[in-house]
């Protein structure tokens, strides 16, 4: 494998044709893509071409056994027009996890990190400053080796893709706390951005919102007295003024945001306890009113406020907190990753 990309640009930009202003997430896609397949054993010369659909084979294996993993990750652009990433190292480190796990391959970190650069670099445009905008990247890995027996492929495709977003929900989540279905079990994929992990999600979270709820937040397979995830984000729980949540272990995510989130909590002199936490336990903070707030994180959301959740048909208000500390979280990460502030930590990279 060669870390030299060759780059085919696209003879026109798309870029003219999108209402900035009213973008629906994950909708509308930049002018170009990374691409770089596995074959015989190693990777391939890695590309950057013309956003374009895939052709595969009707017996891909991504088809059939789902050998698929992926990653979400945001480039930012300040003032002064200079665009960031934030903790990319740490969304490769994931990705190729989640990769060892279903029995594909890593992907190198010098390929990936000029890869990246270079995409963005390329559609630097789509990048738009201000709070809320950003550039969403999605790295994905798929299994394209044209076989249906019950195995691991051979080949591979690792894609890189971007879409400009602006907020992904729009004011406070109301959620259902799950008594039979289960995000993930002990022993599974859990831990990994695997799509599987997400279909399965799909048809719990939609008899949810049919009962008025966006979304549910799971608990753990074997007994549902665990609270574990907020649909796609990790989910925090401040009782009184110590914030609680759970730990990372083969069934959760381990969030980059979460993570980002305890450190800025802890150097803001927040308490914070990491560990496993009842919904009884919920419920009777919420009765007592020492609940003060519920909210999940992830890099899509950010960080988002949850007004209310329901167990067993009661419905739990939360009150609103006008110093709440998700507001406060939000508020020191974004300002973080649009360097608008210090960055003592070393998350924040410039293209």
């Amino acid at each position: 494998m060669t870390n030299t990309i060759e780059i085919t640009k696209a003879q026109t930009s798309k870029i003219h044709e999108v209402d900035f202003e009213n973008l629906s997430f994950g909708k509308v896609f930049t002018d170009h893509m990374f691409i770089c397949d596995f074959k015989n054993g190693e990777w391939q010369q890695p590309e950057i071409t013309p956003y374009a659909p895939l052709t595969l084979d009707p017996s891909a294996r991504v088809f059939h056994y789902g050998q698929a993993v992926f990653e979400g990750m945001k480039a930012f652009k300040d003032d002064a027009n200079k665009v960031w990433l934030f903790r990319p190292e740490d969304n490769l480190l994931r990705i190729n996890k989640s990769a060892e796990r279903l029995a594909m391959p890593e992907f190198p970190k010098d390929v990936f990190m000029e890869g990246l650069k270079a995409l963005i670099n390329l559609d630097e445009a789509w990048v738009k400053p201000g709070f809320g905008n950003s550039l969403y990247i999605r790295p994905f890995v798929i299994a394209t080796e044209p076989a249906i027996a019950a195995s691991p492929a051979l080949e591979y495709k690792f894609l890189i893709i971007c879409s400009p977003a602006q907020s992904y929900y729009s004011g406070d989540v109301r959620v259902l706390i799950a008594e039979q279905f289960s995000r993930s079990a002990n022993g599974g994929v859990g831990f990994a951005k695997a799509a599987g992990n997400y279909a399965a999600q799909f048809y719990p979270t939609s008899l949810a919102n049919q009962e008025g709820f966006q979304q549910i937040i799971w608990t753990d397979a074997d007994t549902h007295e665990f609270l574990e995830e907020a649909g796609t984000m990790n989910v925090f729980f401040r009782i009184n003024d110590t914030l609680v949540t759970a730990p990372t272990n083969e069934r959760i995510l381990d969030g980059i945001t979460r993570k980002s989130i305890i450190q800025i909590a802890q150097d803001s002199g927040i308490a914070v306890e990491v560990r496993p936490i009842k919904v009884s336990e919920l419920i009777e903070a919420s009765k007592s009113g020492a609940l003060k707030e519920i909210f999940g994180s992830g890099t899509a959301a950010v960080v988002s406020p949850i007004s209310a959740f329901s167990y067993k048909g009661d419905v739990f208000e939360i009150p609103k907190d006008v110093k709440s500390f998700s507001s406060i979280f939000k508020e020191k990460l974004l300002n973080i990753q649009y360097n608008k502030s210090e960055d003592p930590y070393g998350w924040r990279q410039s293209i």
